[in-house]
């Protein structure tokens, strides 16, 4: 019941039941990424500047632009009108795999200093003067 509810009322937390109608309604699938996520385009020409609209359902079950790799990024965003699944889309050489935003969580970033890194942090040598109002 409790999920629901929040799928009806809290639109911050992912797919509610009126991107489930629309996509009912007006929705074409496209493809799916390698992490769950759903792709839809709408039938007609409806979106901004003329455009069909695009849209995706998250599959970790809260809104997360993040968790979107970059093929599918370039496709939601109208930098090219082919989705990855009818292209071979193939990552350069010197690009790393794609990992979400991680700010936040536990796997997030922690320099040595900083108030939940681990170690200490360095000590401040001579080369460095305070400002100070004169």
């Amino acid at each position: 019941m409790k999920d629901f509810l929040l799928e009806i009322l809290a639109w911050w937390r992912g797919n509610t039941w009126g991107t489930r109608l629309w996509i009912a309604m007006n929705g074409v699938f496209v493809g799916e990424d390698e992490f769950g996520n759903q792709y839809y385009r709408s039938r007609k020409p409806n979106g901004p500047n003329g455009r069909e609209r695009r849209m995706v359902t998250y599959a970790v079950g809260f809104a997360e632009a993040s968790s979107i790799p970059p093929g599918w990024h370039g496709w939601m965003h109208y930098r090219t009108d082919t989705p990855p699944t009818e292209t071979s889309y193939a990552p350069r050489a010197w690009q790393k795999p794609h990992q979400p935003n991680l700010t936040g969580t536990a796997g997030a970033y922690r320099p040595d200093g900083s108030l939940l890194g681990k170690g200490e942090r360095p000590r401040v040598t001579g080369d460095y003067d305070a400002w100070s109002p004169e």
